[in-house]
């Protein structure tokens, strides 16, 4: 059922613990994002920025047009890709900025040291609570850090701060995953450009009947679907990763254990770990429910898919024609899976170059199977 239409393309939702709904507009995939990157839904059509006005807008704007190239303004979220926006029992959200943003022109700007972070804010007190900057050897200038999954549990890390895990889906390339010690700030890599993060070889989507062809930048010919890994998801027990890339229909895991690991051998390690389980279709976000289902869409079919780690198959959970490009997901504790659709495809950054997206957008949502709820692992 439709619960939200927006004037604005949202790319990411998340629901609290308590009901809240917040909501994400990145600039690095729509330069007309200007006026707020995270905001609070206060109704079915109004929303105010989130956590204030002030982190929402830096001086001078999302852009440094100071620099050359271009790069960034630094502020907490401005211009963030928000979509990994979660939450724990402890009332916390983490808000997720990539540290790009497009230019009017449809140029992404490189990232710079300062602009690819992770911020936590205390959702009792709307204040932040910590800020993990990301090194350059972490986030690369061509990084597009993307969405976002988090284990609180105390004993999965000596700080006992908890972890986060994080895609890259760069379409410039160098795509992987990332893990970070909440507990010390400390991050890292693991799986960098294994084909199993990366776009498939000349991918073509087909959306409602449209082929699918991307525009890299201004005055550039346009290419296969070049988008890594993207959509991210824990397993109820928090002991396996799932991911997909936008560049492709697969869907793979890997054992939390190996990504975890950081010595010497973890990457052979964890190269050797992972696991395919066949084609879901074309998805963007994943998300997962106590039932241990991960949810994606499949959005060449006008529809969400179900994966059951049980027996190894996917089913179609939900099909509707309003459904697209179903972005980020967020299973809610109501029994909920909360899905926004933005006509991603249908943006300038793809062919024609035209902005052929039909307003308004909307939030949708659909009833969890066998009372499902939201997996909250502290």
């Amino acid at each position: 059922m439709p619960l939200i239409s927006d004037a604005d393309s949202s790319s990411g939702i998340a629901v609290s613990s308590t009901g809240r709904m917040f909501s994400n507009y990145p600039s690095g995939l729509d330069a007309n994002n200007t006026k707020y990157a995270v905001a609070e839904l206060t109704s079915n059509s109004t929303e105010t920025p989130y956590p204030s006005a002030e982190m929402n807008s830096p001086p001078g704007g999302a852009i440094n047009y100071t620099t050359i190239p271009a790069s960034q303004s630094f502020a907490l979220s401005s211009g963030a890709n928000s979509i990994g926006l979660t939450w724990s029992l402890c009332e916390r959200q983490w808000i997720l900025d990539t540290g790009r943003a497009l230019t009017p022109n449809g140029t992404l700007v490189p990232a710079s040291y300062g602009g690819p972070k992770l911020v936590g804010v205390n959702l009792t007190t709307n204040s932040v609570f910590q800020t993990i900057v990301f090194p350059t050897t972490v986030a690369y200038d061509v990084s597009y850090l993307n969405d976002v999954r988090f284990d609180l549990r105390p004993n999965i890390t000596a700080s006992g701060g908890g972890v986060a895990y994080i895609t890259d889906s760069s379409s410039e390339g160098r795509n992987g995953l990332i893990i970070v010690d909440l507990g010390t700030g400390q991050s890292w890599r693991h799986l960098n450009n294994v084909p199993q993060v990366r776009p498939e070889f000349q991918f073509t989507p087909y959306v409602w009947g449209e082929v699918v062809y991307q525009i890299p930048g201004p005055g550039l010919p346009i290419v296969y679907d070049t988008f890594g890994a993207d959509g991210i998801a824990l397993s109820s027990d928090g002991a396996t990763l799932y991911w997909s890339v936008t560049g492709g229909r697969y869907l793979y895991s890997i054992p939390t254990a190996r990504l975890l690991d950081d010595s010497t051998f973890s990457e052979i390690m964890a190269e050797a770990s992972i696991v395919s389980h066949g084609q879901k279709g074309l998805s963007d976000g994943l998300e997962t429910d106590t039932n241990g289902f991960i949810y994606g869409g499949n959005i060449e079919q006008g529809s969400i898919v179900l994966f059951s780690p049980a027996n190894g198959t996917f089913s179609t959970f939900v099909r509707d024609p309003r459904i697209g490009w179903t972005d980020t997901m967020s299973v809610a504790t109501d029994g909920y899976l909360y899905f926004t659709e933005n006509q991603l495809w249908r943006t300038p950054n793809f062919y024609p170059g035209t902005d052929r997206r039909v307003r308004p957008f909307a939030l949708f949502r659909a009833p969890l199977p066998n009372n499902g709820s939201k997996v909250i692992l502290v």
